[in-house]
């Protein structure tokens, strides 16, 4: 069996050694650079077809439409917002901020019991690292001992040829990335129309896109598996949500210890000996350089690259696969297989409720949004026996669809609405429309200085769209 070593230092001794050899840092605290070997396996063809899938997604997803509107847009300098096609605006900033907390407790409880499944395989960090510039960096300078020897030896021809390719496709992929990261804010049109009009024209778009490409060029060509180690807040908040009971990548040290170089034909149970064979596939494997035998740390982020590792080595061997899996640290303890269990149930269950319940924010917005406010310093007047009050509307049209709509009083039903033209009011599809009404009431039904009234607006089936309570105000009465 061969196994590929870092030819720096010789990790035969234990397991520390390796983590020495692969490790992000030295022992001066200076960063030693990650060679992760070309990792293959049952998990890393699952983790492929994911990570395909999301990328398909990520590019596509500015093209789709539904109703004509954008699927996803985030235009926070024209405060336009689309989410699964739905306009959103600055109305609907409470239900975006209650999604976020959602959000936030959805991922909270679903690591507390599953760990850290999204950085290994849903994370756009590992997705685009693991994915598109890592395999770039294998097909150009191949896997990890190439890699290895191409960074020790001088900068002759075929180092600097391959590094100048290297640094440019990485550039020309973050270029292409920038570019899909703003059509997710301006729209993949107004994109085209951008580039097309040139630089001159959009300055300070420009210059975002340009910024743009050169943090995703910084963070995938140098600083990579240091947003996971180092930046990102999530590992931290790992240490203070896991527990026994949850899932993790583990290394089975009551099967895998005493660990120990394998002989052939020997009784290792008879010796004492565990199923590791110390020999290193598990962390040479790694993205973040850890050892996984050392037992659960913050760098790991559930990649499984260690569990095919270490399979592949198992069935070599002849030994049982499983040595590193999937597993909590109560049945490495205790020996018991992992099953399912009422705290996954209660929790998966939960976390779709949490889901339905977002969902049903989303879409239970209504078609349209309506205000009525008395303009400032205005009062009543009185004409012809009845007592008049004027109002400024404000209607949001949240819909693609041209709507022909109505005012109407609810509540006192004996009020009158007085319009200076046609009683129907036509919004476009996403129209903010402002206008002033007049609403009247018999001068003997007035009881008091302020009194509350419903106002509705509804569409040409008489179907109230919305609806908003305000005051109306009459001459002041002495109640004897």
């Amino acid at each position: 069996m061969s196994i590929q070593q870092d030819n720096k230092k010789n990790p035969e001794s234990d397991g520390e050694a390796f983590r020495d050899s692969v490790g992000t840092m030295d022992d001066s605290g200076k960063r030693k650079w990650v060679f992760p070997r070309k990792p293959k396996g049952k998990f890393t063809n699952y983790r492929n077809y994911t990570g395909y899938i999301l990328l398909a997604l990520f590019f596509s997803i500015p093209f789709l439409k539904i109703n004509n509107n954008p699927v996803l847009l985030i235009n926070l300098i024209d405060r336009k917002f689309f989410i699964v096609g739905q306009s959103f605006y600055l109305q609907d900033f409470f239900i975006l901020a209650l999604g976020a907390v959602i959000s936030v407790i959805f991922v909270m409880i679903f690591t507390v019991v599953f760990g850290r499944i999204f950085c290994g395989w849903l994370c756009p960090q590992t997705i685009f690292m693991e994915m598109v510039f890592r395999k770039i960096e294998y097909w150009i300078e191949g896997d990890r001992n190439k890699q290895m020897k191409l960074d020790r030896q001088s900068w002759d021809s075929e180092k600097i040829q391959k590094r100048v390719l290297k640094w440019s496709v990485f550039l020309i992929i973050s270029l292409v990335i920038a570019h899909f990261m703003f059509m997710y804010i301006v729209g993949y049109e107004n994109l085209f129309r951008i580039m097309k009009e040139g630089p001159l024209e959009h300055p300070l778009h420009f210059t975002s896109m340009l910024s743009f490409t050169l943090v995703f060029y910084f963070v995938f060509a140098w600083l990579r598996e240091q947003v996971c180690t180092l930046i990102c807040p999530y590992g931290r908040l790992q240490g203070v949500l896991i527990d026994k009971q949850t899932i993790n990548v583990y290394y089975d040290t009551k099967r895998g210890e005493n660990r120990s170089k394998w002989r052939n034909g020997e009784d290792r149970k008879a010796q004492s000996k565990g199923d590791c064979i110390d020999c290193g596939q598990c962390v040479v494997v790694c993205p973040t350089g850890i050892d996984i035998r050392n037992g659960q740390q913050l760098e790991c982020i559930n990649c499984t690259a260690c569990i095919d590792a270490c399979d592949e080595v198992m069935v070599k061997v002849g030994l049982p696969t499983g040595l590193v899996r999937y597993a909590t640290e109560a049945e490495i303890e205790t020996g018991k297989k992992l099953g399912i269990t009422s705290r996954m149930m209660l929790t998966t269950i939960f976390l779709g409720l949490l889901i339905g319940f977002l969902g049903y924010l989303l879409n239970d917005r209504g078609s349209m949004e309506a205000k009525f406010i008395k303009p400032a310093g205005s009062t009543f007047f009185v004409r012809d026996g009845k007592i008049i009050n004027n109002f400024t509307y404000t209607f949001l049209n949240k819909t693609n669809e041209k709507k022909s709509v109505s005012i109407i009083v609810l509540d006192p039903n004996h009020a009158e609405v007085i319009s200076s033209g046609s009683s129907k009011i036509i919004l476009k599809g996403d129209e903010i429309l402002k206008g002033s009404i007049s609403i009247s009431f018999p001068e003997k039904d007035v009881k008091f200085s302020k009194q509350n009234i419903t106002i509705a607006v509804v569409n040409e089936k008489g179907e109230i769209l919305d609806t908003f309570e305000t005051t109306f105000e009459g001459p002041f009465k002495l109640l004897l």
